[in-house]
């Protein structure tokens, strides 16, 4: 039997926040709306209205954007008022691997970035199902890998979904080939990361009734067009089944009230048996992407200065694992 979210609270691994009564009024509202498109089978003819949902992110008036490419992959530049040459976030965008782009993302990964205190790189990796894995994953750590080639010593890595995804394969990647690669990884922070492309987390039942958007027979469909003939269980395609061991200091976070909750309670459960410095915070009432509704949630705030106060500290921290 799969352990629940409280059952594991007493292993000092996942800490609990509590619904705050305003956003529970908002979420109702925003659960309300999206009750007619839920599990909804899109192609990549979805991808502008993808896009425009994640352009609608409250932008900030002191965060600044550049185009670049890092290893021979294109994305954006986000810089806020304040950052360090040698310091560098990667965030790798969510989109179940079919959707999303830099662009979209720019104004989320600016709050990130703000509170980090650090410019972060948005990579524009290649989509399925134009191109199916691994080229997610190929072009992530191009992309990391010439970031190190440009004298930044300190890299932290974030993602979101499907981006969690590839942030967690790519560290595990990084870690396996450390000794030849520049920069030091100080840290991962990812928001309901999807870890386990089996989809054989118990909470694609026991949150099938409370999340908002998501069914796994619509989740299916869109990790086979990503994964056509390779095998779920692939180290990097799942993270959940790749190696943790010396691993850098990771956390999570991820609302209750998802079908993808026990993709990240099991990854860091794993994580910590492996004695990484890993925890996951559970927003309780919170749908996926939660964090996007930033000026409208509470939670969305206190969720990203946790993730910004902890990437400052990887990123200046001397001698970080």
């Amino acid at each position: 039997m799969q352990r629940s979210a409280t059952d594991r609270i007493s292993t000092g691994f996942v800490v609990i926040h509590p619904l705050d009564p305003e956003d529970a009024a908002i979420t109702a509202a925003m659960r309300a709306m999206a009750s007619s498109t839920k599990g909804a089978r899109r192609g990549i003819e979805a991808r502008a209205q993808f896009d425009a949902l994640m352009e609608r992110v409250l932008p900030r008036d002191d965060v600044t954007f550049e185009a670049d490419t890092l290893g021979g992959v294109p994305g954006l530049w986000v810089h806020p008022a304040d950052w360090r040459p040698g310091e560098a976030i990667v965030h790798l965008h969510g989109g179940w691997f079919n959707f999303g782009s830099a662009k979209a993302f720019r104004h989320l990964v600016g709050h990130i970035a703000a509170r980090a205190g650090a410019r972060a790189f948005i990579p524009d990796y290649r989509l399925a199902p134009e191109h199916p894995f691994p080229a997610a994953t190929d072009d992530v750590l191009a992309c990391y890998q010439g970031l190190a080639e440009r004298d930044v010593n300190r890299i932290a890595l974030t993602g979101d979904s499907a981006g969690g995804n590839l942030a967690l394969v790519l560290a595990s990647r990084i870690t396996g080939e450390a000794a030849s690669i520049k920069a030091t990884l100080v840290g991962v922070a990812v928001f309901s990361p999807v870890t386990d492309l089996t989809l054989s987390g118990a909470t694609y039942e026991t949150r099938a009734d409370a999340d908002p958007l998501f069914t796994r027979p619509q989740v299916a469909e869109l990790v086979h067009s990503y994964l056509g003939s390779t095998n779920a269980r692939h180290p990097l395609a799942s993270p959940l089944h790749g190696r943790n061991s010396g691993m850098p200091s990771i956390r999570i976070h991820v609302g209750d009230d998802e079908v993808l909750l026990d993709d990240s309670l099991r990854y860091v459960e794993g994580a910590v048996a492996a004695t990484v410095d890993a925890q996951v915070d559970v927003w309780m009432g919170m749908p996926h992407g939660f964090v996007g509704s930033i000026g409208k949630l509470k939670a969305a705030a206190q969720a990203l200065d946790a993730i910004g106060a902890y990437l400052a500290d990887r990123l200046r921290a001397q001698g970080s694992p």
